[in-house]
């Protein structure tokens, strides 16, 4: 199953960022040899700047890439490496949760409202749902970088 929801994340961020590099740099071209631009790309690019960032963090967190400072936790012993990593992970885990949770609320009130886009005209909450869509992927990473931390002795869980 990790295996595959890494490939899903991956891939999901490859064609975010092509869509959004073929979108602006074609609004680009436009505006320099037509003069004239297209007024649904920075929308599109914008919205799908939010879904890759947040898939992206999940790809980090599968890396354990995400930035932190380790000078002292390096030299603590196996055991309170296990501990530093449980806590962080864990509160990792919860507002990852946190905000799956409130992106849902976000999402479901876009819906209620009937909000729509600025340029598009399109309905709000379909770009408004990559926030819990990102956040549901950070959240199992999270907690499968716990479970494994919890499961570890303590050998090579920060690393």
């Amino acid at each position: 199953m990790r295996r595959v929801l890494a490939q899903f994340e991956d891939v999901v961020c490859i064609i975010a960022l092509a869509i959004m590099t073929v979108l602006t740099f074609t609004n680009v071209i436009a505006r320099y040899v037509f003069s004239a631009s297209f007024s649904f790309s920075e929308e599109i690019t914008t919205y799908l700047f939010v879904l890759l960032s947040l898939i992206g963090s999940a790809v980090a967190a599968r890396r354990k890439a995400h930035l932190g400072f380790t000078a002292l936790i390096d030299m603590a012993p196996p055991k309170v490496r296990r501990g530093f990593s449980l806590i962080s992970f864990g509160l990792a885990t919860v507002f990852s949760a946190a905000l799956f949770y409130y992106g849902i609320q976000m999402t479901l009130s876009q819906m209620h409202r009937g909000q729509i886009t600025a340029g598009l005209q399109w309905p709000e909450w379909i770009f408004g749902s990559f926030v819990p869509i990102g956040a549901f992927f950070i959240t199992l990473e999270f907690l499968f970088l716990f479970l494994d931390a919890f499961r570890d002795n303590g050998e090579e869980v920060a690393k």
